[in-house]
């Protein structure tokens, strides 16, 4: 029977490492005046590919995705539900075409003019028009893809993630974008929750909360995604795919339902003043301690795996999506 405190024994050594790489990134960005969550991801990959990651560690170095969801339900607390209602259809109305967009792209692109696999494709174009590697996951089980497929798949989507996450506050800043056109950009664009709530925040606090709020809307389409591939896959010929009720609902990001709570908490006037700084303080620390954790999760082998091929094809629909909903945000959001 597993215990408290055994629980506790085995996560709080991994805990305990991220949280030391993000004090570490959070000094050394202090003296070298830089971002520290840029700093923290930088940090962690420089640690998992020289001394490595210690195998105690493993189990905390898990927590990573709970502390980032967490953070972002508490980033709830500094959203004005009169912004997003301003700005909603717009973005709702960018999210819907980029995925199309995306989508459609990469299928063309590794089915027609490359001869990919057409599982492969998929999980490609899941990954790359919703939210990377959950998207991945929850696509391959709809169609019932491969182990080879969805590590080839996940390591092509992991390489963007970890390149991406430092070009983007570079290019924001020559191109010195305005806080929320860069923040719908990167939301719009980049693959992965993590990398898009970084680099947001790289920018600002208001490009981190576009940013965030423009890549959860994305993340809300992964349930209707997976049952379009499922009946795709499931035609005449196709393989049997499974979309039922229970696995559409665990694909879910449930911690959604946590932040429209706290927005609406913070924007009826429930939580005063302080308690909202207090908020605001720990999202940030959670920020922190969470992208430490997604640096150390980055390897140079999982890198390698990725591939020439799916790399190169992937690099061309990047810059075609990335230059294309740039233009079109630079636009809509000209006069914000």
């Amino acid at each position: 029977m597993v215990t408290v405190r055994g629980t506790l024994a085995r996560l709080l050594p991994g805990v305990g490492l991220l949280v030391l790489v993000g004090l570490v990134a959070r000094w050394l960005a202090g003296v070298a005046g830089v971002n520290h969550l840029v700093v923290a991801i930088a940090l962690g990959i420089l640690v998992a590919n020289t001394v490595g990651v210690p195998g105690w560690a493993d189990s905390g170095l898990e927590t990573r995705k709970l502390w980032l969801e967490t953070g972002i339900v508490l980033m709830g607390s500094r959203l004005s539900v009169d912004a997003v209602l301003e700005s909603g259809p717009r973005i709702v109305g960018l999210v819907v075409a980029t995925i199309l967009f995306t989508g459609l792209l990469v299928e063309l692109s590794t089915r027609r003019l490359f001869g990919f696999d057409e599982k492969l494709g998929s999980l490609l174009a899941a990954g790359s028009s919703i939210c990377g590697v959950s998207a991945i996951i929850a696509v391959s089980g709809s169609i019932r893809a491969k182990e080879d497929q969805i590590a080839y798949a996940v390591a092509t989507v992991l390489l963007f993630d970890a390149a991406t996450v430092f070009a983007y506050p570079l290019v924001g800043g020559l191109l010195e974008l305005p806080a929320q056109v860069y923040g719908v950009w990167a939301g719009l664009s980049m693959y992965s929750t993590g990398p898009v709530v970084a680099a947001g925040f790289a920018h600002s606090d208001v490009a981190g909360q576009w940013a965030t709020v423009t890549k959860i809307t994305r993340n809300l389409f992964i349930a209707v995604v997976a049952v379009g591939y499922s009946v795709l896959y499931a035609r005449p010929g196709g393989d049997d795919a499974d979309a039922t009720l229970g696995y559409l609902w665990s694909t879910f990001p449930k911690f959604l339902v946590g932040f429209v709570g706290v927005v609406v908490l913070a924007n009826v006037g429930v939580l005063s003043e302080p308690q909202l700084a207090s908020l605001e303080n720990a999202y940030h620390w959670l920020f922190l301690v969470a992208f430490a954790g997604l640096g150390l999760s980055i390897t140079t082998e999982d890198l390698r795996d990725a591939g020439p091929r799916p790399v190169g094809v992937m690099g061309v629909v990047f810059l075609v999506v990335s230059t294309a909903s740039l233009a079109v945000v630079s636009v809509l959001f000209a006069a914000a």
